[in-house]
């Protein structure tokens, strides 16, 4: 009996890795500005460690204004956002807070954009 119970207590243990591991593989960023970003790097806070640019996860390479974008290599917790509009303007967003278990890790919209150049 031990035993059985021993391995079925590793097979649920393995079950929850993996939906785990499945879950932080749907982190979503949901762009809440009026501008269509084209490039979009996640840094954690305070670094520049800049990651790839995680627009080309989508079809056409770009997140249009309310759209959702699958983020990849990416786990919760503190990042800086750096990211370019369609028009060319570059915006860093600092200490974002990267959640999983909702329906996107995290937004942007309008009034996070303070750091603005042209």
């Amino acid at each position: 009996m031990p035993r059985r119970s021993l391995v079925s207590s590793l097979a649920v243990l393995l079950a929850l890795a993996a939906s785990s591991a499945g879950a932080a593989d749907k982190l979503r960023f949901w762009n809440l500005t009026s501008s269509t970003i084209v490039e979009l790097y996640l840094a954690k806070a305070g670094t520049n460690q800049w990651g790839a640019n995680q627009c080309v996860n989508d079809k056409d390479k770009a997140v249009d204004a309310d759209e959702r974008l699958n983020l990849m290599d990416i786990v919760p917790g503190r990042y800086d956002v750096k990211l370019v509009e369609k028009s060319g303007r570059r915006c860093l967003v600092r200490d974002v807070e990267v959640k999983a278990g909702g329906p996107y890790a995290f937004s942007i919209a309008e009034g996070d954009m303070k750091d603005c150049q042209k």
